[in-house]
């Protein structure tokens, strides 16, 4: 039983993971172990589906929305440059502290301003036009957002440079 299920969901699966995967920034792969899983699982529990293509693309569906979640809430590994240019410590140790306050400032504001920020400020150096692919958002209001995440920016970073 639980086998020719398998055999007889396998292409469904393989189509609508592929079709899921793109928007979900997932691999194909990912989704379909993630759902094959979640298939073992309730076999285990409640027993085969009623609707099995049914139950399939729901749960795909669902596992790719989990995935595009989890990957917004991940935060990229950043490292200091190793080439120093010749600065003495404190004058690193200062640069490294302004960096890192910068990117506290830039994770408190308000909206989307955080992922438009974190794209500006990528060393990957972005155009407007991947990062308007990446936010989901038009090439033209990158410009007029950047501006009003730059004034928030500007508002929060204002009290912590009055108080040195």
């Amino acid at each position: 039983m639980t086998h020719d299920l398998v055999t007889a969901l396998r292409p469904l699966l393989a189509a609508e993971a592929a079709a899921e995967a793109y928007a979900a920034g997932a691999e194909p792969g990912d989704l379909e172990q993630a759902v094959w899983l979640r298939l073992l699982e309730r076999l285990d529990a409640e027993g085969p589906p009623l609707d099995p293509q049914e139950w399939l693309r729901r749960a795909v569906r669902s596992e790719a929305r989990r995935t595009h979640r989890r990957s917004r809430l991940e935060r990229l590994y950043t490292v200091e440059p190793v080439d120093d240019g010749g600065r003495d410590p404190e004058q690193l140790a200062l640069a490294a502290a302004r960096g890192r306050a910068l990117r506290a400032a830039v994770r408190r504001l308000p909206g989307r301003c955080p992922r438009l920020m974190q794209a500006l400020l990528s060393p990957e150096d972005l155009t407007y036009r991947e990062i308007a692919g990446e936010l989901g958002i038009s090439q033209g209001s990158i410009g007029p957002e950047r501006s009003r995440c730059l004034g928030c920016l500007r508002r929060l970073l204002t009290p912590e440079v009055a108080a040195r």
